[in-house]
């Protein structure tokens, strides 16, 4: 048994080539394991080694056992476990170094646990082990079983075997300090979506008189289902509390929520702005745009102020509504989308639609579950608990005890 420190360098066009696909194959978006299965493959067909194993220590440091193999069955597989300081896999563990057995039949600390080698293999075969490390700590072993060869080329297997070591220790970190910030970031998401269905619960919003009490019981019971709604009523009832009490309730509520003031686009922005454009579709387009339905593909588009919609816009959100697909201007075909509707207005939709600036067909597709918002002058019962709610709110944007 050989330790090694300093290694000298041979066969450096084939180690550049390894260790460049190699890189390429940690940097890929493969599962590390499978990752893992693929170096060692690779390293079987360019090394001419018989078995290679990744193996990694337990949590609780006391235990190092084969996570990744390459010539092993699943049995052998299990059986390869070793306490630290245990066998050569263990006493690389414990030591931090290389280990080389130029002839395992005549390495007395070589337990084959697997039992993968034969009497006769044992006599011809090399086994080189180096550990994994991560911030300076052991954290496993890849080693290799090879054919029996001089001093100096299992020098370079060493050397090799040291730096893809090193390799797969950074790539490893890096993907759990990825895995740990995509933790935090689905925990802080949860909270937020958490925070965003308690502030917007049907039952929070202002108001306890008896036509409040009312709508509050429509969006509960129409918030879980993906019928399109309709949402009326004079400006400043809360058309958009409303809407945002819906998509939040909804199952749908982890998806997009997009919003669009249909009066403030300009005119001869409003189908660019819904439905998207392809590069070239009219002066000015420059380059491809997903419009505001595309956006929302999978969650919730609010389309607040519906009625002030152009006739030809109008035409194109029907078509929407009827086949669940949006096509952009200058496009070649329709885009599939997924998408809940809730639309809101102020405008008599009625009389817009016998005055023929509404369709009337429209109408009844965005009209699935209407929910009428009252004035306040019609739950003057309200005013105070308002009253008491935008005072708290301004006075704490202020800093201000009332």
């Amino acid at each position: 048994m050989t330790h090694m420190s300093t290694l000298p360098t041979a066969s450096a066009q084939q180690q550049i080539s390894i260790l460049h696909e190699i890189g390429q194959i940690l940097g890929s978006t493969t599962k590390f394991e499978e990752a893992l299965n693929v170096i060692l493959k690779l390293m079987c067909d360019q090394l001419d080694m018989s078995l290679g194993t990744v193996s990694l220590l337990s949590q609780e440091a006391s235990e190092v056992s084969i996570d990744v193999a390459y010539g092993l069955s699943q049995s052998e597989i299990k059986r390869g476990r070793y306490d630290v300081g245990e066998g050569i896999t263990g006493k690389v563990v414990e030591s931090g170094k290389p280990v080389i057995v130029p002839r395992i039949s005549s390495e007395p600390l070589f337990l084959n646990r697997t039992g993968a080698r034969g009497s006769s293999a044992k006599s011809q075969t090399s086994f080189i082990c180096v550990p994994i490390l991560q911030q300076q700590q052991v954290v496993g072993t890849i080693s290799v079983d090879i054919p029996y060869k001089d001093n100096e080329s299992l020098q370079d297997t060493v050397r090799l075997l040291s730096i893809i070591s090193v390799m797969i220790g950074q790539s490893a970190a890096a993907r759990q300090r990825a895995r740990v910030e995509q933790t935090r970031l689905l925990d802080e998401n949860l909270r937020l979506q958490n925070e965003l269905r308690e502030r917007f619960h049907p039952a929070n919003l202002i108001g306890n008189s008896r036509p409040m009490q009312e709508v509050c019981q429509l969006i509960g019971q129409v918030a879980p289902s993906d019928a399109t709604v309709l949402l009326r009523g004079t400006s400043g009832t809360g058309k958009e509390l409303a809407a945002d009490a819906i998509h939040y309730n909804s199952l749908r509520a982890d998806k997009p929520f997009v919003k669009v003031h249909v009066a403030a686009l300009p005119e001869t922005l409003v189908e660019s702005e819904l439905f998207g454009h392809e590069r070239g579709a009219y002066t000015g387009a420059s380059t491809s745009k997903a419009g505001r339905f595309e956006r929302a593909r999978g969650g919730t588009i609010f389309l607040d102020e519906i009625g002030e919609l152009s006739l030809g816009a109008q035409v194109k959100l029907l078509r929407v509504l009827q086949n669940r697909e949006v096509e952009r201007l200058g496009g070649r075909g329709p885009v599939p989308i997924d998408v809940r509707v809730v639309a809101a207005t102020h405008i008599d939709l009625e009389k817009a639609i016998a005055e023929g600036t509404f369709r009337e067909d429209l109408f009844y597709r965005l009209n699935v579950f209407p929910i009428f918002i009252p004035p306040l002058r019609e739950r003057k019962s309200d005013i105070l608990q308002l009253a008491d709610h935008f005072l708290e709110k301004y006075s704490r944007q202020l800093g201000v005890e009332m």
